[in-house]
């Protein structure tokens, strides 16, 4: 068994203990630097990032490998991987850029296992007459026509 193997095993057990969480990233470099990113469903604590660390290292023999563990959480700015961390930003405004490369900022309405829905308001040229008016839109967009997705935090 490789040492991502072991290392991934050893992943999987802890977060099996601890359902809320989720893997965003893990990588292991050339000098077996182990780095994690973690999600959950009602965000990452620090404690959650002690927890699953020393579950992870308890499994490994520093005897066989020697290696350095970073567990983190997923920062406010980081794009949006799965579809579980869509699901639990509904009801945020997103920004979401397509792979036609348009840009839409807009309220993340529905998050479900094929596609998302958003909502948002624009302002658009009269049908009749001068001027502009707010027009409500609304749009279901496919993963695979998302290039990137990222919270937007308001406060």
């Amino acid at each position: 068994m490789t040492f991502k193997n072991k290392v991934q095993e050893a992943l999987d057990a802890a977060l099996l203990e601890r359902e809320h969480l989720f893997l965003i990233d893990f990588t292991i470099n050339d000098a077996n630097k182990i780095s994690v990113v973690l999600d959950g469903d009602f965000g990452v604590n620090l404690q959650d990032c002690i927890d699953v660390s020393r579950a992870v290292e308890g499994n490994l023999d520093r005897e066989d490998q020697d290696f350095s563990l970073e567990v983190a959480s997923a920062g406010v700015s980081s794009p949006l991987k799965l579809v579980r961390q869509y699901k639990k930003n509904i009801g945020r405004t997103i920004k979401v850029k397509t792979i036609s490369s348009e840009e839409i900022e807009a309220k993340l309405v529905t998050a479900d296992d094929e596609k998302i829905t958003l909502e948002w308001q624009a302002r658009e040229p009269k049908k009749i007459g001068k001027g502009k008016e707010t027009v409500d839109k609304k749009l279901e967009l496919s993963y695979e026509n998302i290039k990137e997705a990222v919270v937007i935090i308001s406060f």
